[in-house]
């Protein structure tokens, strides 16, 4: 394994760096008292990456088994239990775990805890997933979609359920 070919041609490097303080508004807020923050979206590192907290609130949430043809998608829990589907068993994590999971995995995740936690997800490359997730927030509010246009969403995101 080797380094990837250059992207920065300069010689003497540039004051580029972003910053999210921790006290920002939350870019996503659902109902049930989960946020979504959105750390670095695809759309600002190039493409490279996705970086998300996600922050359940005290109710079950969180999606089916799933996979994606086109985007790994990485787990670390800074906070409280989260239950991890590993392609074959619901497994509990904890604050300091973490999951990998590539295209094609098989995968879900869920807070059944009772209390609040929080993990970072990472996609790369970085899908726009900040439609998908704001998406699924109107669809809890109460956003009707015929059975047709639901499966063209979910299509359109990379979301194949098992």
């Amino acid at each position: 394994m080797t380094y990837p070919d250059p992207v920065y041609h300069g010689t003497n490097g540039e004051q580029s760096a972003s910053i999210r303080r921790t006290d920002a508004p939350h870019d996503l807020e659902y109902r049930n008292g989960g946020t979504v923050d959105y750390l670095a979206t695809g759309g600002n590192t190039s493409g490279a990456f996705g970086l998300y907290r996600w922050n359940f609130g005290t109710g079950r949430t969180g999606p089916d088994p799933h996979f994606h043809r086109t985007i790994s998608e990485s787990f670390f829990i800074l906070d409280g239990t989260v239950t991890i589907y590993d392609g074959g068993d619901w497994v509990e994590t904890r604050a300091g775990d973490f999951a990998h999971v590539p295209p094609g995995g098989i995968h879900g995740f869920r807070n059944d805890s009772g209390a609040t936690a929080s993990m970072l997800l990472l996609f790369t490359p970085g899908a726009p997933r900040e439609e998908y997730f704001e998406t699924l927030r109107k669809l809890g509010e109460g956003l009707t979609m015929s059975d047709e246009e639901r499966d063209a969403f979910y299509a359109a995101h990379d979301n194949l359920w098992v």
